[in-house]
Formats: C-alpha cells, sequence, structure tokens
C-alpha cells in the first residue's frame, strides 16, 4: 500500500469515527479533533473548525510528526496534544478528543483526577483484563497555550506507569489506542463509566 493510499483509508476511519461520536452527542458545534498515524510516522487529522458528524474527505490533512503542516491546510490549535501522545507511546496509532457533556460535568465534579475502580467495562480499555482493577484519569486545567498544557500532561505522564485517557477541565478528553477502532471502544466504555460516577455523585451527596 502506498502512503497515499493509507492516508485515504485513515482518512475514511476518521471520518467514520466522527459521524459515530456525533450520533453520540459527544462533539456538539465544531468542537473535537481526532487523527491516525501513518506507518512512515505521519499523521492523519482533522482539520480546524469543521463539524465532526459531516466531514469529508477535505476534512482530512497530513502533518508531519511535530504538528508541521505538510499539506498548506490548518490543523487544530490541539494538534500539539496529538503529537506528544504519538511521540510517547509507540504502540498508539489513533487519538480520540471529544467533548462530551460527561466529561464536562465530571471535570467540575471532581476537580483533579477521577478514579474508576472495580468496574466490568475497565475490560475493554487495552491490556485491562479483569475487573479488579483500580485507574486514575488526571484532570487539567484548561489553557490556551498549547505548549505549557503539554508540558503539563507530560510532567504527569512521567510519573504514572499507565494512563488511558485525560480530562481537560471545562473541555472534553483525550483517549487512543492501537487503531482507531481501538480508540473508539474507549469512548465507548469511557462515556459509560462517566455517567455511573456522575450518577453515583449524585446518589451520594443527596
Amino acid at each position: 500500500m502506498t502512503l497515499e493510499d493509507e492516508f485515504s483509508e485513515k482518512a475514511v476511519q476518521l471520518i467514520e469515527a466522527g459521524r459515530f461520536i456525533d450520533r453520540k452527542g459527544l462533539v456538539p458545534a465544531t468542537s473535537g479533533n481526532f487523527s491516525a498515524r501513518l506507518s512512515n510516522g505521519d499523521v492523519a487529522i482533522t482539520v480546524s473548525g469543521k463539524h465532526k458528524g459531516r466531514l469529508s474527505a477535505k476534512d482530512i490533512m497530513l502533518i508531519a510528526p511535530d504538528g508541521t503542516s505538510l499539506d498548506g491546510k490548518k490543523p487544530s490549535a490541539e494538534t500539539l496534544l496529538h503529537t506528544a501522545l504519538y511521540q510517547r507511546f509507540p504502540e498508539v496509532q489513533a487519538v480520540l478528543h471529544p467533548h462530551s457533556l460527561n466529561a464536562t460535568l465530571i471535570s467540575k465534579l471532581f476537580k483533579t483526577e477521577l478514579v474508576l475502580d472495580d468496574y466490568e467495562l475497565l475490560k475493554a480499555l487495552h491490556d485491562i483484563d479483569t475487573h479488579e482493577t483500580r485507574i486514575s484519569i488526571p484532570i487539567f486545567a484548561n489553557d490556551q497555550n498549547m505548549h505549557r498544557l503539554s508540558a503539563t500532561i507530560d510532567a504527569y505522564m512521567d510519573q504514572r506507569e499507565s494512563t488511558y485517557a485525560y480530562i481537560i477541565s471545562g473541555h472534553g478528553y483525550y483517549t487512543w489506542g492501537r487503531s482507531v477502532e481501538d480508540a473508539l471502544r474507549h469512548v465507548e466504555a469511557l462515556e459509560f463509566l462517566f455517567d455511573c460516577e456522575i450518577r453515583l455523585y449524585g446518589a451520594l451527596n443527596r
């Protein structure tokens, strides 16, 4: 397969992911951004300012591993957060960033981290094979300075053996996987778990 064919294939996957995520109401207006890595290290990523449920081939662009545009199109301002994940995790091949209601509420309720413990659906996350698992999803303050935000996230990840996602307060979350399908599975699982925690919080604080 040529790189051109590979890019086209990744573009189709991202377009389909956008429609799926939009149907679940997780990318209102023009929010969110998605990407997938090519075999040579370049990255297919959604262009800035497009509705993710109505993407077409022209709305997927190509960037270098450092985030530089390779086709003259404008990537999201948050491109650096995608490339940082690819640089950190060689096995990661896709990054999805929804702006869901659940993630926004979680960030307001739990402030610095969400702990998920003893849920069967944790097994939907890669390399987890038992419900007897406890993971922490960090919540970072929103920041328009992407270099500063990326450095904050990197410093956190340097101290953790594994992380499956992170939330940006009042904004949305990032999750990733070994394929677009893998990352989509994480989105579905996390949304269910976020909803569980919000409802539990409400029940305990009545």
